[in-house]
């Protein structure tokens, strides 16, 4: 049994990564266009085609996503968005599921993928963690994506979860950018992706539902950088409880 469990899981993976291509290759031309776009009008155009590809490739590999707390986003107010990171899955659920055109914090590799790398370039504010300039220009274009009033969608842990605690420590990164542009902070929890695609599982998957769950933004308005260290303990010690507690509820 343990042997049939485990081939289906790569002949799912393999399928999974074919659907992919091919969805891909269907946006392509059109991200592609938009990329040619200048901001906000970029990000603006390119949020309802990453929602669309999404909303059909997830569905397509049985991993249908259910969105709840969207009620907290209020009209006319953009966020830092902060989420757990347990996968490679959850960057196509979250930033698609966030309510309005978003940009995250990616790193420079990735966007050297052929084809894909013009999708990933699109959407993100690459980041070369080795070289300083690289790091102090991805701060000042986090700064001024917050000023186009986009959301940003940063994962604070800083890298995906291979520990056996619910949500890592956070770096302070996140919490300073909200606390400079004095916007709130909008705690987001994604449940199911390091399941699907575990990280140890060497190229094994299985198709889940995945919930993500956006809960009460907290707001930074009159606090400085003295607060960091406050404010993360708040979103961390907020995010990590609910995990736990959610963890195994129904949708």
């Amino acid at each position: 049994m343990k042997l049939i469990k485990t081939i289906l899981g790569y002949v799912y993976a393999v399928y999974a990564l074919l659907v992919f291509i091919a969805t891909m290759l269907v946006v392509l031309i059109p991200i592609w266009l938009i990329s040619l776009l200048s901001e906000p009008s970029r990000a603006r155009c390119l949020h309802p085609v990453f929602r669309l590809w999404m909303g059909v490739y997830m569905p397509l590999i049985f991993c249908p996503v259910f969105r709840k707390g969207k009620h907290h986003f209020r009209k006319g107010q953009n966020y830092v968005v902060v989420i757990n990171h347990n996968s490679l899955m959850d960057i196509p659920v979250s930033s698609p599921w966030i309510p309005g055109p978003n940009k995250t914090l990616a790193k420079m590799e990735m966007a050297k993928v052929p084809l894909f790398g013009i999708i990933y370039k699109t959407g993100s504010i690459l980041v070369d963690r080795k070289i300083e300039g690289s790091r102090r220009e991805s701060i000042t274009r986090m700064q001024e994506t917050l000023d186009m009033g986009i959301h940003l969608c940063l994962y604070p842990e800083g890298t995906r979860n291979k520990t056996s605690h619910a949500i890592q420590p956070f770096f302070d990164g996140a919490f300073i950018t909200a606390i400079r542009a004095q916007k709130p902070v909008m705690p987001g929890v994604i449940f199911n992706t390091g399941k699907i695609l575990p990280h140890d599982g060497k190229g094994w998957a299985r198709p889940l539902p995945v919930r993500i769950h956006f809960l009460e933004p907290i707001p930074t308005a009159g606090l400085t950088l003295n607060d960091v260290a406050g404010l993360k303990e708040q979103v961390h010690r907020l995010m990590e409880t609910y995990y736990i507690e959610n963890q195994n509820t129904p949708l």
